[in-house]
């Protein structure tokens, strides 16, 4: 059979561009499928800081500083939604929407989509005052009052970022405690425009001609609903893997992780998996770039 490419790599975020580097400087013909835009989730992110030997970069600046670095080399990007992955006797095929391709090894990177609250108007209101990105969609609120949900490290940084451009940031926080490293905590209380509101669950969103105009929230501790005006609300209750291409394998953990060995393949040879669609204790960008050099160099060493 002739082989369209060495390996095929579907996603384009952190750890995909990364094993892409690493194969194409070892002249392998490499292509990478996204559906989305390359970076995956850093372009999320308004400021990194943790990257060693760069102070700090916004998300979509270091995810358009390593696509421009793969495509230098000569990697290929294509577009590409995939539909599954086929294991044939001496190749993997990828079919995605619009066509057909063949390689030795495939590596899912699919990385994970943020999760959603499943209230009343959450999907009905999307793009009209819910969203799940503030770098992406805080500038359309400046001056205004917002609202995130969740009270981890993702929340917090972008409460951060929000509350720079936007009259109030509330954040709404299930629990007595948030969960975020405690600098974060720190940095909140010091910023005046940030408020967070403790035992507090969304439970609706309320339109108000045709947009987001309030929440209804929940306190269950003291058995209270209340509303809350804001403009927008920001989403950061966790995150869920993207898993939906290779379903026809059963490499799955039970919270839906893709299984692999030290060596980042599964139980299926010649597939492998990295970031954050595997199940691991850490999930960083150096986590990811570390997956996809190591996997990398497994198939470099193989062929």
């Amino acid at each position: 059979m002739q082989l369209d490419f060495d390996v095929i790599i579907i996603g384009a975020g952190v750890a995909g561009m990364t094993a892409a580097l690493y194969l194409k400087r070892a002249n392998k013909k490499v292509c990478i499928l996204e559906k989305e835009m390359p970076g995956g989730q850093i372009n999320r992110t308004s400021t990194i800081e943790n990257y060693p030997g760069i102070e700090s970069i916004t998300g979509p600046e270091l995810a358009e500083n390593m696509l421009h670095q793969i495509q230098k080399i000569g990697a290929e990007y294509r577009y590409g939604d995939v539909e599954t992955v086929v294991v044939q006797e001496n190749a993997m095929r990828v079919v995605t929407t619009n066509e057909i391709l063949n390689c030795k090894y495939v590596i899912v990177a699919t990385g994970r989509s943020p999760k959603k609250l499943n209230i009343e108007n959450e999907d009905k209101l999307q793009g009209r005052g819910i969203s799940w990105c503030a770098i992406c969609d805080g500038p359309l609120y400046k001056n205004k009052k917002v609202t995130v949900v969740g009270g981890g490290a993702s929340a917090l940084e972008e409460a951060l970022y929000l509350a720079a451009i936007c009259e109030e940031v509330t954040i709404l926080n299930r629990g007595e405690t948030l969960r975020a490293p405690q600098y974060l905590q720190d940095k909140i209380k010091l910023i005046g425009n940030i408020k967070v509101l403790y035992n507090t669950i969304p439970k609706r969103f309320i339109e108000e001609e045709n947009k987001l105009g309030a929440i209804e929230i929940y306190n269950p501790k003291a058995e209270e609903r209340s509303l809350l005006k804001t403009d927008a609300c920001f989403i950061y209750i966790g995150q869920q893997p993207n898993t939906e291409c290779i379903k026809n394998f059963n490499i799955l953990d039970e919270k839906g992780y893709i299984q692999v060995d030290e060596y980042g393949e599964t139980k299926i040879p010649n597939l492998f998996a990295i970031g954050d669609v595997t199940q691991k204790g850490l999930y960083q960008i150096v986590t990811a770039t570390a997956d996809g050099a190591k996997v990398a160099t497994t198939i470099i060493e193989r062929s």
